[in-house]
């Protein structure tokens, strides 16, 4: 049974049509998957290889594909309903088959490898533009481009490969001519030794290496997705470490950003900073690299969890410098904005030992004590202060950067009497 190609359109006399997915689920337990049975017929009536569709649906699941393009079978690991993956294929029909300005499907893709884009060309109403490579297929299309792209291609250099052996042909056959065949025969071969000189010469050779160089560096970073997470956090951790033994860590914040997002390790990313760019001198640095962990953690609840995670790493790492200085290392980290109240006060409820030992875990919690009871106390006067009205002239946040710990203090007010309002002591003042 056919579909419409755009599923939106509802007549049946739409032109483009293509086959209903049909998927099997074979194995049991973790060896299930799902065999799309008529991927290549799909892909065929779509104009993209079976490929593309079938890495969509793994990017969108999370899960496993394989491709087994001689015996036509396209798997996606686990067990999926054909409706489903129905469903999910119009995704794919959305955003890389149809023409954005004549929704018709009749549209080629176009690789630049070297630029890193994908173009998008229309045959139906001649629209030209370039795809968003923001989803993780587009990884996948520009490390395999479709064959008409790459045919294309082979096409260009077998033409320009039968330019040259016709040429040579004219040279070889003429060369026991005379008279009027000369002059030609001279002006070929001139062209010849030009072809020749710009093919070699020193600029040309750069030119080729440097696209060589940048392909093959494109296949590297689109196979890094493509690994653990394990791997992907050890690369970012050795690309940070690089721009620091490089002396460069101070204005890559961007550019460690941008690398923690390619390898999708974002939320991680501030328990490697906290690895890499703190010691014992904490608070003088969580000044120095505001900006690089607020790229990270700015609305990032995740991202804060993993600082506070990196934190307590340093803490085993420093014990006896910053075990004393933990309410005043949170404080610091909260007024840095790197750390919201709520994530703070979910992180003191539970003890954890992820990072550090329980018993040392303890003891940071312990010593964060005094800090969070500030917060807390904090947050209900905030929420009484319009009930309260002017009780909380009565209570005082003592904080000093050279203390060990935060202190809330109540203040009494002093009576006094109007005789010693008006006398003025002199010597006092």
């Amino acid at each position: 049974m056919s579909v419409n190609v755009n599923r939106s359109v509802s007549d049946q006399f739409y032109r483009y049509k293509m086959p209903r997915l049909i998927a099997k689920v074979e194995g049991k337990g973790n060896g299930i998957k799902t065999v799309i049975v008529n991927m290549v017929d799909v892909a065929k009536a779509l104009n993209r290889p079976p490929t593309y569709p079938t890495k969509f649906f793994g990017c969108e699941l999370g899960a496993q594909t394989q491709f087994d393009s001689k015996n036509d079978r396209y798997i996606v690991n686990g067990s999926h309903e054909a409706n489903k993956l129905q469903d999910m294929l119009d995704g794919f029909i959305r955003k890389f088959v149809l023409c954005p300005e004549c929704d018709n499907p009749e549209t080629d893709l176009h690789i630049n490898p070297k630029k890193q884009t994908i173009g998008n060309s229309c045959k139906a109403c001649g629209y030209r533009g370039m795809l968003d490579t923001r989803h993780k297929l587009c990884t996948f299309i520009l490390k395999n481009p479709p064959e008409n792209d790459s045919g294309s291609v082979k096409k260009e250099k077998e033409k320009k490969n039968r330019k040259k052996d016709k040429e040579n042909g004219s040279n070889g056959s003429d060369a026991g001519s005379h008279g009027e065949i000369d002059a030609p025969v001279a002006v070929d071969r001139d062209d010849e030794d030009e072809d020749w000189a710009e093919e070699t010469t020193e600029e040309a050779q750069r030119r080729r290496m440097e696209e060589i160089s940048e392909h093959a560096k494109n296949l590297t970073l689109s196979e890094d997705l493509e690994k653990t997470l394990e791997e992907r956090v050890n690369l970012f951790y050795n690309f940070v470490k690089e721009k620091k033994e490089e002396g460069a860590i101070d204005t890559a914040d961007k550019e460690i950003l941008s690398e923690a997002e390619r390898l999708d390790v974002k939320a991680m990313g501030p328990l490697i900073l906290s690895e890499l760019l703190f010691d014992e001198n904490i608070r003088d640095q969580i000044k120095k690299y505001k900006r690089h962990f607020l790229r990270f953690c700015h609305n990032n609840k995740k991202a804060q969890k993993y600082l506070l995670g990196g934190f307590e790493c340093l803490v085993k790492l420093h014990q006896a410098q910053l075990l004393p200085r933990v309410p005043i290392v949170l404080k610091a980290l909260y007024d840095a904005d790197l750390l919201e109240e709520d994530v703070i006060l979910a992180w003191a409820e539970k003890v954890s030992k992820k990072y550090v030992s329980k018993e040392l875990a303890k003891e940071i919690h312990a010593k964060a004590a005094p800090f969070v009871k500030w917060l807390k106390e904090a947050e209900e006067e905030s929420e009484g202060s319009e009930e309260e009205g002017d009780e909380d002239e009565n209570v005082e946040v003592v904080y000093s950067s050279s203390a060990r710990e935060l202190t809330v203090e109540t203040v009494k007010p002093e009576k006094s009497d109007n005789k010693d309002e008006d006398d003025i002591d002199i010597d006092a003042i």
